[in-house]
Formats: C-alpha cells, structure tokens, sequence
C-alpha cells in the first residue's frame, strides 16, 4: 500500500461529560514531526499520542488538535456538607444568643470553606473515552492518505506509460532518422561537388551511427520503467526511493536530448522530461 503525505481526518465524540473534537491533518515532510494542540487538562496525553504517531507514520508533518466542550449539567454537583453546616449555625446562633449578632444569613453559611463543595470530574475515565475517539480518528487519517496513495499510484503508473511509449517511438524512428541524415551528408556532399571514396563514406556512417545511438538510452529508460513500478508495487515507505529513480530517468531523458539529430526525437526528449517531471511533484507527497 502507498500513503500520500497529504491527508486530513476529523471525528466528535458526545457524552454525558461533554464533547471532544479530534482532527489531524498533514502536509509532506522529509522525516515524521508532530504538533499538538490540547486543552490543558489533557496536556498528559501528548506523549502517548507521539508514540502512536511513530509506530503508524514514516514522513510527514502532522498536527493534532484536540478541541474539548464540558457539559455544564454534569460537571460540578453540589455536595452539602450537613454536619459542618449545622455547627456553624450552631455557633451562630450562640453568638446571637449573647447579643453579639444581629443575625446571620444563610448564604454566608453556605459560602463558609467545606460546606459547598463540587464534585470533581472523572477525569482519567474522560482521558481514556477521549484516547479511544482518537484511535479512530487515527485510522481515519491513515486510510485517507492510503486513499490518495492509491490515484497517486495511478497517476505515476500513467506516466510511466507515457514515457515507454516515447521510448518505443524513438526506438522505431531511430533507422529512419539515421537513413535520413545519411541522405542529408550525401547531398551536401553532391550540392559541394565532393567526390569521396566509398569506403571513407561508409566509415563516417559507422561514427554517425555511434555518435547518435540512443540504444542504451531507451534500455535504461524501459529499466527505469521496471523497476518504478516495482516500487510502487512493493509499498510502504517508498517515497526516497521513488524520488532517486526521478534523478535517473532525468539523466537518460537528458543524454537521449542531447544525442538527437531530429525533430521527432527532440520532441520525445521533452515529453519524457514532461512527465518524469510530473512525476517528481507528486513523488514528493508520498511517505
């Protein structure tokens, strides 16, 4: 399988505490970097979910948000501590009593340290429901760059049909083009009223020939051909690899360039390094 470096997930998680929004998101990267983005009461959870990251991820730069709603219903019943409350008015009405009070408010009871008192939050349940959303949303992120590794595999394998069938073009016009300036020489020779010996004709031929063949050329490039989508069968990790085989087809696609002696073939040169260039862009987004 191909993974593209580009992809985006996003899941919501609602429960009774509340909701928790995960999304993450990446961008291609020579090598793995994680950014996060997490409210400050699950900030604990940041090294756990870098671990994750690197036992699933190769390249990429990632960024995980995490975005968390407490519901106000559930959070923070009041507890009433009964026995605290009673001694203090208790003490109150003493106090009154002895004509040091002219009264005292119930809300200021109420407000004494330890007679209200809110419940606090499971908050390792909460982590725990909000660590399992996250395993989900990073599967969802995972095949989203499996699924545009797939139209990037597509897209590459296109290419590379493009450039067999230059190849096989350059090939077939080849002795066409070699008989062709075989011609060209001899007229100019009969337009300059050069008489040359057979023999010498015949040898500059043989240089022309060798000076022009491409032969080797072409066997690279279908090489070249082979062993992409060897690659691209293969899977995994694959996006260096990819990326050096660009650097070669480039140098075959450069010297068949500079060997042409004829339209055709200078016009295939460059269609090739179109679409090897084609290539490159998209390689850069593969893992």
């Amino acid at each position: 399988m191909i993974y593209s470096m580009t992809a985006f997930a996003r899941r919501e998680l609602k429960a009774e505490w509340g909701s928790a929004v995960w999304e993450i998101r990446s961008v291609n990267q020579r090598f793995l970097e994680s950014y996060f983005r997490l409210p400050e009461q699950f900030r604990a959870l940041e090294p756990v979910l870098r671990e994750r990251f690197r036992k699933s991820l190769q390249r990429g730069k990632v960024e995980c948000a995490l975005r968390f709603t407490p519901n106000e219903a559930s959070v923070g019943k009041l507890n009433l501590n009964e026995n605290l409350a009673k001694q203090l008015m208790n003490a109150a009405d003493w106090v009154q009593s002895h004509g040091q009070s002219s009264g005292v408010n119930p809300v200021d009871i109420l407000r004494w340290p330890g007679v209200i008192a809110a419940e606090e939050t499971d908050i390792d349940t909460i982590q725990k429901e909000i660590l399992a959303e996250f395993d989900l949303t990073l599967k969802d992120f995972i095949d989203a760059r499996a699924a545009e590794g797939v139209n990037l595999k597509a897209m590459i394998e296109q290419r590379l049909d493009g450039i067999g069938q230059e190849s096989a073009k350059v090939g077939t016009r080849m002795p066409e083009v070699i008989a062709w300036q075989k011609d060209k020489i001899l007229s100019r020779f009969e337009e300059a009223k050069l008489e040359l010996d057979e023999g010498r004709i015949e040898q500059e031929m043989i240089m022309l020939a060798q000076k022009v063949d491409v032969a080797e050329e072409l066997d690279r490039l279908n090489s070249h051909i082979g062993e992409t989508r060897n690659i691209l069968n293969k899977g995994g990790a694959i996006g260096r690899r990819l990326d050096f085989m660009m650097q070669e087809f480039n140098r075959e696609s450069n010297t068949l360039g500079s060997k042409s002696i004829h339209a055709d073939i200078t016009q295939s040169a460059v269609e090739m390094k179109v679409l090897i260039e084609q290539m490159r862009e998209q390689i850069q987004n593969i893992e």
